[in-house]
């Protein structure tokens, strides 16, 4: 899903430089970001109001193109998971405000929040830039677009999503009825935090369940923010409640919650493997995945190569490569091997890496270390079978924590 709408927005501007790009997504000119933000919103999210953590602790969240701490964020653990779920729970129970809320109502608080998102569109943006590491301009015109998309359109669906009358043979009168399933835990990545974040809502909300949403603790800052705004919206307490932690408390405190009745996951394969063996151990809640994946470009020699190295490029460096349909391998014809490696090399080079801020700025900071380790260790060692590995590793006094990387493997 994330390669089908991600391309269709991104694949038309991959020739053209960030700035010209963010002329054709926005007919009004980008407002100015502030690099340095106030981060007002630090603590849980639980019950419509904003709180520390039961054992108070906190944990640093990195800015990934300075190496520098941003701030402190308020780190939920199993405690404050049962908290949460039983938050959502009451909100859910029959007669609440929630349930008993129209269907249209349900669609009108969705385009709420979307219009409040609209309005906090640059503070987002920016926080999402300063949080994730992603170019300002790609989060404002790109991110922030398919979010405000995505809440509208399942906005619209929330009075349209009913059941049938079935007409069976016999004097009976048959019909189904669509019911919400109840509480459920999200637990979404950090390569698309808002995205990710609106993709799980949007459904969930529209056909009245309430949420429980561990956010990545590598990008919590934009959740946090949105979470100010589902109060403003006039939600209902403890329809959606957001905890930043930590995978194994956190994380795993909601996958094997006895009072959950669905986790849905976006993320690792290895990960995705130990909340569906925890919701089967647990109360056989219902699971939903999205895990990684590796996804091949083939260059056959009657191609256009210029296309097919502007294609190629774009699939692997769209995000930094951190998407999970990445186009992380290249399968090249041999008669044409050496000729695509060698045009590859010159349009990675192109590239214009810097300060995310800049409309300049083309690349994004990688925002995991373990995968920043990983391609250091290829570049350094070379030790890739049948591969030409063509990179070079970029980082200057002031990033040594987070180094940037202009690299391309290429199998024969």
């Amino acid at each position: 899903m994330l390669r089908a709408v991600l391309g269709r927005v991104c694949s038309r501007v991959t020739q053209v430089p960030v700035a010209v790009q963010v002329a054709r997504f926005s007919a009004a000119a980008i407002p100015a970001p502030n690099p340095k933000p106030d981060v007002p919103y630090t603590q849980l999210f639980i019950n419509n109001e904003f709180q520390d953590a039961v054992s108070k602790k906190t944990f640093p969240t990195i800015n990934p193109s300075t190496g520098e701490v941003i701030c402190h964020v308020a780190e939920a653990d199993k405690a404050d998971v049962d908290k949460a779920v039983r938050a959502a729970r009451e909100a859910f129970k029959l007669g609440s405000p929630w349930r008993r809320m129209d269907a249209s109502q349900r669609g009108v608080l969705i385009n709420r929040l979307a219009d409040l998102i609209e309005r906090d569109r640059t503070i987002l943006a920016t926080l999402e830039t300063l949080d994730n590491g992603k170019p300002y301009a790609m989060a404002y015109t790109v991110d922030l677009d398919i979010v405000l998309k995505c809440l509208r359109y399942y906005a619209g669906w929330a009075d349209k999503w009913h059941g049938k009358t079935i007409p069976i043979d016999g004097d009976y009168f048959t019909y189904t009825r669509h019911e919400p399933v109840g509480v459920c835990a999200q637990i979404i990545p950090w390569n698309f935090p808002l995205v990710m974040l609106a993709w799980k809502f949007g459904p969930a909300l529209a056909t009245g369940n309430v949420i429980v949403m561990k956010v990545a603790e590598q990008t919590p800052l934009t959740a946090l923010h949105l979470a100010s705004l589902v109060k403003e919206a006039g939600f209902p307490p403890g329809v959606i409640n957001i905890l930043p932690g930590m995978g194994h408390t956190a994380g795993a405190a909601l996958s094997s919650h006895m009072d959950v009745d669905k986790v849905a996951f976006t993320g690792s394969t290895e990960v995705g493997r130990l909340i569906q063996q925890a919701a089967g151990k647990s109360n056989l809640k219902k699971v939903t995945l999205e895990l990684g994946g590796k996804s091949p470009n083939i260059i056959f020699s009657d191609s256009d190569l210029d296309w097919a190295v502007e294609q190629a490029h774009f699939a692997l460096f769209f995000n930094q490569g951190q998407a999970c349909a990445s186009g992380t391998r290249t399968f090249v014809q041999e008669d044409i091997y050496n000729e695509f490696v060698e045009r590859s090399v010159h349009r990675a080079k192109k590239r214009i890496i810097g300060n995310p801020f800049d409309l300049k700025t083309d690349p994004r900071w990688m925002r995991s270390s373990l995968k920043r380790s990983w391609v250091t260790s290829k570049l350094e060692n070379k030790k890739v079978p049948s591969c030409c590995v063509v990179g070079t590793l970029l980082q200057t006094a002031a990033i040594l924590s987070s180094p940037l990387f202009s690299v391309m493997c290429l199998t024969i």
